[in-house]
């Protein structure tokens, strides 16, 4: 039983605390330097440790997540909503499509009785598109999609394997 299944059950008085990690990725090559926002869904800063041992402080933000379907259709997609009255988040998400950046979203869940370890493990998904308005920005962030995945992994050419010229 894990410490969030033991948090439904009990019915106390402890709040769960939704935080996401906005990364996105840089290019040394380009000079583009990586950035990482660490949001909470509170209207005060929060300050917790990450699973690697890190205090990091979570800065307050409007969100909203929809956990993935624990399912076997295949996708595992995690969709949030993000704020964009300040303009942050449309910003950063077109400086990494203009620039073919990957960004990657980490969902984690914190307990507010005790901010050393998230609740669960994290949920780290590469996201996947979006849209956004002047109020806020819908994204959809997931795993590598194995039913959209093109089978055999390896493609045969005669380069890598010259013996398929001899089979008939």
């Amino acid at each position: 039983m894990t410490i969030l299944d033991r948090f439904y059950v009990s019915g106390g008085d402890d709040v769960r605390i939704i935080t996401m990690q906005i990364e996105i990725a840089g290019d040394a090559d380009r000079d583009i330097d990586a950035v990482s926002h660490y949001l909470v869904h509170d209207f005060e800063s929060l300050e917790a440790m990450l699973e690697t041992g890190e205090t990091v402080t979570f800065q307050p933000f409007a969100l909203a997540a929809a956990l993935p379907p624990r399912n076997l259709d295949g996708t595992q997609d995690l969709n949030f909503s993000l704020s964009n009255i300040s303009g942050l988040v449309s910003t950063e998400i077109q400086r990494a499509l203009t620039n073919k950046l990957p960004m990657y979203a980490t969902l984690r869940q914190y307990l507010e009785s005790d901010l050393s370890a998230p609740a669960e493990r994290p949920y780290r998904l590469e996201v996947k598109n979006g849209q956004w308005s002047a109020m806020q920005a819908d994204l959809t962030a997931g795993y590598m999609n194995i039913l959209d995945t093109g089978w055999p992994r390896w493609l045969y050419n005669l380069n890598q394997f010259p013996g398929l010229r001899y089979i008939t």
